[in-house]
């Protein structure tokens, strides 16, 4: 996927230009010790060992495990509170809940049969909402896990007669 096949692509190519950065680190434990400075609101990870990211890593808004699990997940169907703490506000603080004083850590880890059913409500929420890379993410998953399955990315909305 690039910048320039998105519908809104001005203003991806406007964020990346603006906020977007790459960090290098050395190793794994650099990279968890930047990624708990930075306290970002979501935090994807994609590597080998994932139980050792998942005990290490302890300042996010919510933790995305594996290849298997996507924002969008988070975000529309996984359970998770969507409204995550910004500005490094997740060194103290966690999504949103009753609970609102203490530090709550959400961790998606879906297996490819999860995905099926994650994925297949996720795109089409997303792409109804006009999130369009959060849909993206999810057919990813779907033509990549099921191939042999033919996909209709395609939202049809109901027209409302008043």
């Amino acid at each position: 996927m690039v910048i320039a096949d998105m519908p809104n692509a001005d203003v991806c190519e406007a964020a990346w230009r603006d906020y977007g950065v790459v960090i290098a680190c050395d190793d794994r434990e650099e990279a968890a010790q930047v990624s708990d400075e930075w306290a970002c609101e979501h935090v994807q990870v994609q590597a080998q060992d994932l139980a050792w990211w998942k005990a290490r890593l302890r300042n996010y808004g919510s933790l995305f495990l594996g290849e298997g699990s996507t924002v969008s997940h988070g975000d529309k169907c996984s359970g998770t509170n969507h409204i995550l703490p910004t500005k490094k506000a997740a060194r103290y603080s966690g999504g949103l809940n009753v609970q609102k004083f203490l530090k709550i850590l959400t961790t998606q880890e879906l297996d490819v049969d999860a995905s099926l059913t994650f994925s297949t409500a996720g795109s089409r929420i997303s792409r109804t909402e006009g999130m369009e890379g959060h849909a993206r993410a999810c057919d990813w998953r779907l033509t990549k896990y099921f191939p042999e399955s033919d996909w209709d990315f395609n939202v049809y909305q109901q027209k409302r007669y008043d």
